[in-house]
């Protein structure tokens, strides 16, 4: 059988790659890759994991798309498992199939969970025909059934220390939108100025895939550019999600899973505080750990699939209440109406209130942007404000090419505020050292960070240091001042929700049924609450998500009584 026809108006750059550490193996494959295919699709072979991703990384600065990877489990210094699990933060949207031999089908069962594994093919695979080419063609087949972004050849040009340029890129990293950086000082860099006719004074500049020139876009503008969803098809929704972290993600997949007419809006990208991590190790079926933006990437993937809109950059403002409707405003203007509401607005970093640094930040002081910027850091002495879990996880994946981390805690000990895996994995790393009892008093640079001024509050003693990156991971600051006079809230701004609306039992001023307030329900009937915007609530990525499932639940029971 021949590939599909439709197969051969696929670009000519789009690549199956195959990686074996056996030279015979591996040239055998992709020679009967290339006899089935390679009229139509480039065939890549690699002879081991590291040699496998740097070509990956090539087609991507190429713009070019891969379709399969196929890698066999069992090599030396990194396994097929490992280089898959890799290639998702490169490739997300590639066909995943797992080399294996007859003894290593527990491996593969298990890169199932691990990697989203589509298959596993057993050695030998002679005659191709029959044992190759059908496993190829319905991976084929999947993938371009597949609901795929656009290959993105999105360009930033900005100047390393420029707040806004930093902001741009956090922005389409979290986004999952591909793009390349350069620098406005750089050849490549000022061509694109000139060709945009920019100057270059005002920055950065984004040229889009279609060639449109983006001169220090709004969020909103450069959403739309891109290809992300930022208005809503309907006007009325059964439910409406505001927040895209891992609550918000949880809602709307429950949500739409079970037939709601779903809408999630979120403020810059879905994630949230979660999606920024680079490892997320105890979250339930990850045995192996999973990063932040892999999980919020399958979470959007799921939700799509059953039908939410995502919608980004809408910054909401405002929830009124209309009779059987609620009404959610945006800042724009704008407005959107459903039966209910879920918020989901999670928790924000707290700001830094010492001197220099509100100068300095995007400009060597970071809130999260670990994963945006720890490759600028590598060689670098980097320093990591905060004592929780997500500091910790920072910590651990910057010294991966940071000369030295050095982790700034204000309490007396790790072991009060990290999870316990945690502290174990940043002792076992000789270029972290942690300093308890320590905060930061200034800091000083001009136009990027340069020094900090320590303080240890045991001995009240200063000490200055160079520094050149600072990323700060502390507190939990709800952003819920928008719904003052609207919902009920404790003294620290968390949405109070069920029993915690009273200490009595007694129902909440203005509450107008005759039945109490459901579990996550807050202060005004069919609006309720999931995760880390809730108060008293856990703070971990499970529980949130649990949260979002078990409101949609309450969201059905709520309807059922109207």
């Amino acid at each position: 059988m021949q590939p599909d026809p439709a197969a051969r108006r696929t670009s000519p750059r789009t690549a199956l790659l195959t990686v074996d550490d056996d030279p015979a193996v591996s040239r055998a494959i992709a020679r009967d890759l290339r006899r089935r295919y390679g009229d139509v699709y480039r065939i890549v072979r690699a002879e081991s994991g590291a040699q496998a991703l740097d070509a990956l990384r090539e087609l991507k600065l190429r713009g070019d798309t891969v379709a399969v990877l196929l890698a066999d489990h069992r090599m030396p210094q990194m396994s097929g498992l490992q280089f898959l699990e890799a290639a998702l933060d490169i490739y997300p949207a590639a066909r995943r199939v797992l080399l294996t031999a007859y003894a290593d089908t527990s491996a593969a069962i298990d890169a199932i969970n691990v990697v989203d594994l589509d298959y596993y093919l057993l050695k030998p695979w002679d005659p191709p025909e029959e044992k190759l080419y059908p496993v190829i063609d319905a991976q084929l087949e999947g993938w371009a059934r597949r609901d795929q972004r656009a290959v993105v050849e999105t360009k930033v040009v900005g100047h390393r220390w420029s707040a806004r340029s930093s902001e741009i890129r956090e922005f389409l990293a979290r986004n999952q939108v591909s793009y390349r950086w350069y620098s406005s000082e750089s050849p490549e860099g000022r061509r694109l100025l000139a060709a945009a006719s920019a100057d270059g004074t005002e920055l950065p500049l984004v040229v889009t895939a279609d060639g449109t020139a983006l001169v220090a876009p709004a969020d909103a503008e450069l959403a739309a550019r891109v290809g992300l969803a930022t208005t809503p098809t309907q006007d009325f929704y059964d439910l409406v999600v505001i927040g895209g972290g891992p609550a918000g993600l949880g809602s709307a997949v429950y949500g739409a899973s079970e037939g709601l007419r779903t809408v999630l809006v979120e403020r810059l990208a879905t994630g949230g505080q979660a999606g920024q991590s680079s490892r997320i190790e105890n979250y339930l079926g990850f045995p192996d750990g999973v990063s932040g933006a892999q999980l919020t990437e399958r979470a959007r993937r799921q939700a799509v699939k059953f039908g939410a809109e995502l919608l980004t950059t809408r910054d909401v403002v405002g929830l009124e209440v209309n009779g059987a409707g609620r009404t959610v405003r945006f800042a724009d203007g704008g407005a959107i109406d459903g039966h209910t509401v879920i918020l989901a607005t999670g928790v924000s970093y707290r700001q830094l209130a010492a001197p220099g640094l509100a100068s300095l930040t995007g400009r060597g002081v970071y809130y999260g942007s670990a994963l945006t910027e720890a490759a600028n850091c590598v060689g670098a002495d980097v320093y990591v404000v905060g004592g929780a879990n997500s500091a910790g996880q920072a910590a651990v994946h910057l010294a991966a090419g940071a000369r030295s981390v050095t982790l700034l805690v204000r309490g007396k000990s790790l072991e009060d505020s990290m999870s316990y895996y945690l502290v174990q994995q940043i002792a076992a790393v000789d270029n972290i050292s942690v300093r308890t009892c320590t905060e930061v008093v200034e800091a000083h640079g001009t136009d990027h960070l340069e020094r900090l001024t320590l303080r240890d509050s045991v001995t009240d003693e200063t000490e200055t240091v160079d520094a050149g990156w600072l990323f700060v991971f502390i507190g939990a600051a709800p952003r819920t001042d928008w719904l003052d006079g609207v919902v009920a809230r404790d003294a620290a701004g968390f949405v109070l929700a069920g029993p915690d609306l009273s200490d009595d039992g007694s129902a909440p001023p203005g509450w107008t049924l005759d039945r109490s307030p459901l579990h996550l329900e807050t202060s005004v009937p069919g609006v309720f609450v999931a995760g880390d915007a809730r108060a008293e609530s856990a703070k971990r990525v499970a529980s949130a998500v649990g949260e979002g499932a078990m409101a949609v639940m309450l969201v059905h029971r709520y309807l059922g009584g109207l």
